[in-house]
C-alpha cells in the first residue's frame, strides 16, 4: 500500500468479504502497512483531545502509544501487539457497518487531509518527526497536571499527517509540539514556585 493512497478505500478492501467472516486486529495492522502505527496511535489518542475529566487517562492511552511509537522507530513493519490481542478476531459485518456510518467523516477528513508539501514526510525530516512524535507522546503519558491537551493534539496532527502525506498536518504537528515544550516548561518551573506560595499563603 502507496503512503500517498487515501485511507477510506484502504478501508473499504480490508473490511471487504463475507459478513459472518472475521477479520483479526493483527490482519488489519499488516493490511494498512506503514501506516499502522499511525492508525494505532491516532486510535488511542483521540480520547485525550477532548477534556473528559477521567483520572490518569492520557498515562493509561499514552504507555501503548509510546511503546508502539519506539516500536515505529525501530523499523518494525508493523506494531507487535500481545498475542492475544492480535488474534482477536471482528466480525466483518460490524467492522462493515461501522464504516458505512463513518464513511462521511472520514470522507470529510479526507478532503481536509490529503498529500501536500511532503517534503515535510521524507528522508530527514520524517526521521526528526518521528522523534518529536515520541516526545509528544512521552509528555503525553506523564502525570503531570494540565499538559496533557496539547501533545494530544501535536501528536494526533501527526498521525494524520504520517496518515495521508500531508504536509500541512507535519507543520501544525511541530507548531503544537513547540507549544507543548514551552507549556511542559513552564507548568515544571513556575508550577512549584506557585504551589509553594499558595502553600506559605494559607500557613
Amino acid at each position: 500500500m502507496s503512503d500517498r493512497g487515501a485511507l477510506l478505500p484502504t478501508l473499504e478492501r480490508l473490511f471487504a468479504g463475507p459478513r459472518e467472516q472475521t477479520l483479526t486486529i493483527d490482519a488489519l495492522l499488516a493490511g494498512l502497512e506503514t501506516r499502522s502505527y499511525a492508525f494505532i496511535v491516532a486510535a488511542l489518542c483521540l480520547p485525550n483531545c477532548v477534556p473528559t475529566g477521567i483520572p490518569l487517562l492520557s498515562t493509561v492511552t499514552g504507555v501503548p502509544m509510546l511503546i508502539f511509537a519506539i516500536q515505529g522507530l525501530q523499523g518494525r513493519p508493523t506494531p507487535s501487539l500481545p498475542t492475544r490481542l492480535a488474534n482477536h478476531a471482528l466480525p466483518r459485518g460490524k467492522l462493515q457497518d461501522f464504516l458505512a456510518r463513518a464513511r462521511g467523516p472520514i470522507g470529510w477528513i479526507e478532503s481536509i487531509v490529503h498529500p501536500r508539501f511532503d517534503g515535510w514526510l521524507r528522508g530527514g525530516a520524517r526521521s526528526l518527526l518521528h522523534l518529536a512524535w515520541v516526545f509528544c507522546i512521552l509528555i503525553l503519558a506523564l502525570p503531570i497536571p494540565f499538559d496533557n491537551f496539547l501533545p494530544a493534539w501535536a501528536t494526533l496532527f501527526f498521525c494524520m499527517a504520517l496518515l495521508e502525506r500531508d504536509g500541512i498536518m507535519a507543520m501544525l504537528g511541530w507548531l503544537f509540539t513547540l507549544l507543548t515544550a514551552l507549556w511542559t516548561v513552564f507548568l515544571l518551573v513556575v508550577g512549584p514556585y506557585v504551589l509553594w506560595q499558595a502553600v506559605k499563603s494559607a500557613l
